[in-house]
C-alpha cells in the first residue's frame, strides 16, 4: 500500500528548464521540497526546442539531481506545454438530441472531443476549452442533466505548430515515460486565479524571457489566450547591444536599478555601467511590453471596463516598478500571483516568484494522479522501506499505457518446509530458543577465565 505518493513535474523555458518533486500524504498533504534548475542559452527560442540534443541533457542531468535528492528513479513525469505558437482559436458546435433523454456528461465529452478533431491549417490542436452552452437556444452553465432537442457549445481550441510537441516528444523519448502533458497557461489560470476573479472578468500576464503569454477570463470562462514572443531577455539585449555589455552583466544591471521606470532614476554606477543610460533603454523597451499586452484585449473582443484586475506572474516580471507602471497604463488593478494555496513550500530558497509555473504543474497534477500511485520508485531497505513506498512498476495493468505490469510481477517464493516437531518425551534446552543476553555473555567469560590453564611459568 502507498503511504507517500511523489509527483513529478519539467517546466522547459526559454532560460531555463525547472524539475520539481513534491509528496502527498494520504491525507491530502502537498509539499514542495526537491527543486532543481539547468540553464540553456539559445537552446530554446521563444519556448520552441531548437537543440534537441542540448535541451534533453540538460532535462537528464535535472532528473538524476532529483533522483540523488528522493534516492529513488523518477519513472513518469508531468510536463508543461507552452511556446510561442501556442494560442486559442474561438470555434462552435451544433448537435441535435433525443429531448426525452437527459444530457449525460459522457454526452458533453464526446461532442467537445469531436470538435477537437476538426483540422486548423498548419496548427495542431492541444487542448479544448468549452466557454458557454445554450440548450435550445437558452444560455446554461452546465446542460448536464437537462433535456433538450438541440445543444450549441461555444469552445476555444487551444492551438500549436506541430514541431512544437514533435521536438517536446523527441527531448523526452527513450527516458523518463511523461505520464501527461499539461497546458501551462491552462494550468497555471486553473491554479493562481481566484474564482471571482475569472467571474468578474481578469486578465493573466506571464511575463517571460522571450515570450509573455496572455489570458483573458470573462464569466468564469477562457475568452482569450495568446503567446507574444517578447519577454524580459528583450530588455536586456537592449542594454546589451545599446551600452556594448555583455548579456550577462546587462541582465545584473537591469536587476540591480534601484526602480529603473522611475523618471529621476537615481545615477550609480553598477559594473561601470551607467543607470541612468541603462534605464533609458529599459523604459522604453517595458513601454513596448505594455502596449502589446494592452492591444490583446481588444484583439479578445472585450472591452477595459469588462475586466476587474490584471494577475502579473513570471521571471521578467519582476522588475522593479513593472507592476505600478502596468497598472498605470492599462488602467486597471494589478496584483502579483504566488504559488498555489494548495502546496506547502517549506524552503524559502525555492520558494520564489519564477518558479510558479512548475508549482502549479505540481499542484495540478497531486490533484489529477491515479489513486495508489507514485512518479517516483523509491529504493528499498528492508521491509520498512517498502512499506512506505510501493513502486508503480507493482501495480496493475495501466490501461492508458501499452505494458503489463502484472507480466513483469516477481513471483512468489516457494513456501518452506515444516521444521519437523520434537517428540513429547524430548525437553529442549530454553536457552536454545532466546538470544543470549549480556548476562549470559558475561557469566561464560567469567567461566573461560577461571577454568583457563595456569602458564608453566
Amino acid at each position: 500500500m502507498v503511504k507517500t505518493q511523489y509527483i513529478a513535474a519539467l517546466e522547459i523555458g526559454s532560460s531555463k528548464i525547472v524539475g520539481a518533486i513534491a509528496e502527498k500524504s494520504p491525507s491530502g498533504y502537498v509539499q514542495v521540497n526537491h527543486l532543481e534548475v539547468e540553464k540553456l542559452v539559445n537552446s530554446v527560442r521563444h519556448g520552441c526546442i531548437q537543440n534537441v540534443e542540448n535541451t534533453k541533457g540538460a532535462i537528464n542531468n535535472i532528473i538524476k539531481k532529483l533522483e540523488n535528492r528522493v534516492d529513488g528513479t523518477i519513472e513518469e513525469i508531468y510536463v508543461g506545454f507552452s511556446g510561442r505558437s501556442l494560442h486559442s482559436e474561438p470555434t462552435e458546435v451544433n448537435h441535435n438530441l433525443d429531448a426525452t433523454v437527459p444530457i449525460t456528461d459522457d454526452v458533453l465529452n464526446r461532442i467537445i472531443r469531436e470538435a477537437g478533431k476538426d483540422p486548423i491549417k498548419n496548427y495542431e490542436t492541444i487542448d479544448v476549452v468549452p466557454r458557454t452552452y445554450y440548450v435550445d437556444k437558452n444560455e446554461t452553465k452546465n446542460p448536464s442533466g437537462q433535456f433538450g432537442s438541440n445543444i450549441n457549445i461555444k469552445l476555444n481550441l487551444i492551438v500549436a505548430k506541430p514541431t512544437l510537441k514533435l521536438n517536446l516528444e523527441r527531448v523526452m523519448g527513450g527516458g523518463t515515460r511523461v505520464k501527461d502533458y499539461l497546458v501551462t497557461p491552462l494550468v497555471v489560470a486553473d491554479e493562481i486565479l481566484e474564482a471571482s476573479e475569472k467571474s468578474l472578468g481578469c486578465m493573466l500576464v506571464d511575463l517571460g524571457a522571450e515570450t509573455t503569454t496572455v489570458s483573458i477570463y470573462k464569466d468564469g470562462s477562457l475568452v482569450y489566450l495568446t503567446t507574444l514572443p517578447m519577454g524580459g531577455r528583450n530588455i536586456t539585449r537592449d542594454i546589451t547591444t545599446g551600452l556594448n555589455i555583455l548579456e550577462d552583466t546587462a541582465e545584473r544591471v537591469k536587476k540591480n536599478i534601484s526602480n529603473p521606470l522611475d523618471k529621476n532614476v537615481e545615477h550609480v554606477s553598477i559594473e561601470g555601467v551607467s543607470s541612468s543610460d541603462a534605464a533609458n533603454y529599459i523604459v522604453a523597451r517595458t513601454g513596448e511590453l505594455i502596449a502589446n499586452i494592452k492591444q490583446q484585449i481588444q484583439y479578445a473582443g472585450v472591452k477595459i471596463v469588462d475586466l476587474h484586475n490584471i494577475v502579473l506572474i513570471g521571471g521578467g516580471a519582476q522588475l522593479q516598478g513593472f507592476a505600478r507602471r502596468l497598472e498605470d497604463e492599462v488602467k486597471l488593478r494589478v496584483r502579483v500571483g504566488t504559488y498555489p494555496k494548495s502546496l506547502n513550500i517549506v524552503d524559502h530558497n525555492i520558494n520564489r516568484a519564477e518558479y510558479v509555473q512548475i508549482f502549479a504543474l505540481l499542484s495540478k497534477a497531486s490533484q489529477i494522479i491515479p489513486k495508489k500511485h507514485s512518479c517516483v520508485s523509491r529504493n528499498s531497505y528492508g521491509d520498512f522501506a517498502q512499506e512506505e513506498y510501493e513502486s508503480p512498476m507493482r501495480e496493475e495493468r495501466d490501461e492508458d499505457s501499452g505494458y503489463d505490469y502484472e507480466k513483469f510481477r516477481p513471483e512468489e517464493p516457494a513456501p518452506r518446509p515444516k521444521r519437523a516437531q520434537p517428540s513429547s518425551s524430548y525437553r529442549e534446552e530454553p536457552s536454545r530458543h532466546r538470544k543470549p543476553s549480556w548476562i549470559d555473555k558475561a557469566r561464560k567469560k567469567l567461566e573461560s577465565m577461571i577454568n583457563e590453564p595456569e602458564d608453566d611459568e
